[in-house]
């Protein structure tokens, strides 16, 4: 499908998830504005180079997704929103009673008021052309839970509750939101971590893998961002105009558990 036209604003997305996300945006033909809390030549030199290899318009704009302004500022910088993709996202695991309240304050933030503002700040720029497309990237942990991650499961559980406020609210008009909830995806991130669990647990590269990293996903298969990405562009797509408000498991089976 083609969605050249269209204009697609991705928070978090000079790297992992929101990058693999905008690339098959922009392979689908969309402009895409990237984004991240950062103001490096090479996160504007990173848009460059999806523009060139996609021949769509790429931009990079800098916002602090911890900021409510800074997220509103975002859309109304790049002019145009037919496609917000909510995916900036930190983490930190600790148990409640040790949970700093620092680290509570940033995760809500980021996690999940900046999908509110930044969808608050889109949604007028969808009905005037009348048509727009919310994909949040929640996670499994939007629909089930885990301990020590109390602030991480609070704000994606509160992602998928946004999701389906604003599909409800956009019922009748030709707006849909969705939220995307991955299992554990193979980001460079999380490829990073893998050497170390192999030296403390002694094990090879793939039974530390299957047995320590997906010991929750069933498939012991990573989701990969490109599947994240493909899942976007069909939620972009006319075979899913009719689907909204939902949440769409992309996590090798976890939360059919």
């Amino acid at each position: 499908m083609s969605l050249k036209g269209k204009t697609a604003i991705i928070t978090g997305s000079n790297s992992g998830i929101g990058l693999g996300v905008a690339r098959e945006l922009a392979r689908a033909g969309a402009d895409v504005v990237l984004n991240s809390f950062t103001d490096r030549d090479e996160d504007h030199a990173l848009a460059a180079a999806l523009g060139s290899e996609f021949g769509v318009n790429a931009r990079y704009i800098k916002a602090d997704m911890s900021k409510g302004e800074e997220c509103r500022a975002l859309v109304t910088q790049a002019g145009r929103c037919d496609i917000l993709v909510n995916n900036a996202g930190i983490q930190h695991v600790a148990p409640v009673d040790q949970f700093p309240v620092e680290k509570w304050d940033a995760i809500i933030a980021i996690n999940l008021s900046s999908a509110f503002h930044t969808t608050a700040a889109a949604l007028p720029m969808m009905r005037k052309v009348g048509w727009g497309r919310v994909v949040n990237i929640a996670s499994a942990h939007g629909l089930t839970a885990s301990p020590f991650k109390s602030a991480y499961i609070a704000a994606k559980h509160g992602v998928v509750g946004l999701t389906k406020t604003v599909a409800l609210e956009t019922a009748e008009e030709p707006i849909t939101c969705n939220a995307i909830c991955p299992g554990y995806v193979l980001t460079p991130l999380v490829e990073a971590q893998i050497p170390d669990q192999m030296k403390v647990h002694n094990m090879d590269r793939e039974t530390v893998i299957r047995e320590v990293m997906l010991t929750r996903q069933p498939s012991k298969q990573f989701a990969t961002v490109e599947q994240l990405g493909g899942t976007t562009v069909f939620l972009c797509s006319e075979a899913a105009a009719q689907i909204t408000g939902t949440t769409i498991s992309v996590d090798g089976g976890w939360t059919a558990l």
